[in-house]
């Protein structure tokens, strides 16, 4: 009887448990729901209307909001969004994790003391570097380019990433690199044949996070970038608000929910090997 009320007990318990994660998600996603509703309802009737079922159903927001501004459509702000993401990933898994094989399995003169510099970087605001970087990139010519947003990257300057990369690296036996010594293998042929391959999960983590950060950028590309042509998603989003007129929420939220697609596609597919190149990085640091 004990035994039974135990596993009543444990039963109940769980249920408990699970309806209060449900809840708690629920509460979490009601305003990505609620933005995907109101992508299809009327435009007069989005703030009035608080239900999650449309009571007018439309696709006119997003054809509406495909067609952009007039002059640019929605499709060349998804290109420019695509073009700098994949260059900014592209440019951070070579060279931060030539960087991060450096600081890992290389000796040179200052190793550590360039590290601390490294890790310094990672705690100093973005925000204190934004004259000093505009008025260079602006020397430069950069300005209504996609330049400030991909060269950096060619220099490794996402401290972030190159810590995560050390951090996997360490984890992996040297005598890796002493076998692969042995068979006559250099320094660059252990990293990109030997180091790099084992490292998947690491580099994974850093593609993610990476197009995550630069697809969602509106600082960033707010300050560099004033010419329609060259706007990403978020410029984009912003033009379909008038502070001095009538604002297209439809379009805006339509769109909206277009520009999430691309993140939730990457995210759910490279979710497996993403867990694993976080927890393995936590537990070999």
């Amino acid at each position: 009887m004990s035994h039974l009320n135990k596993n009543t007990r444990t039963l109940l318990s769980s249920i408990l448990m699970n309806l209060i994660i449900i809840v708690i998600g629920f509460g979490m996603l009601y305003p990505v729901l609620w933005l995907f509703s109101a992508s299809f309802k009327v435009p007069n009737t989005i703030f009035t209307d608080a239900s999650l079922i449309p009571r007018a159903f439309t696709l006119d927001n997003y054809v509406n909001g495909w067609k952009g501004i007039g002059i640019f459509g929605f499709d060349t702000f998804f290109k420019n969004s695509f073009i700098i993401s994949i260059l900014s990933v592209l440019m951070n898994v070579i060279f931060c994790s030539l960087t991060a094989y450096a600081f890992a399995r290389l000796n040179f003169v200052g190793k550590k003391v360039w590290f601390a510099v490294m890790l310094v970087t990672m705690m100093l605001p973005s925000h204190v570097t934004t004259i000093p970087r505009y008025v260079l990139f602006n020397r430069f010519g950069w300005i209504n380019t996609f330049l400030p947003f991909v060269v950096p990257k060619m220099l490794a300057t996402d401290a972030f990433f190159i810590f995560l990369l050390v951090q996997f690296i360490r984890g992996l036996p040297k005598e890796l690199d002493e076998s692969a010594v042995i068979d006559g293998c250099g320094k660059f042929t252990i990293y990109l044949r030997i180091l790099m391959p084992l490292t998947v999960p690491a580099l994974i983590t850093t593609v993610l996070f990476t197009f995550l950060w630069t697809w969602d950028d509106f600082f960033n590309q707010l300050l560099y970038l004033t010419r329609p042509e060259l706007f990403t998603v978020p410029l984009g989003l912003r033009l379909f608000l008038d502070s001095s007129g009538i604002s297209s929420w439809g379009s805006l939220f339509a769109m909206s929910v277009l520009s999430l697609v691309p993140c939730f596609i990457l995210f759910f597919s490279l979710q497996k090997y993403f867990v694993r190149g976080i927890a393995t990085t936590g537990i070999k640091g």
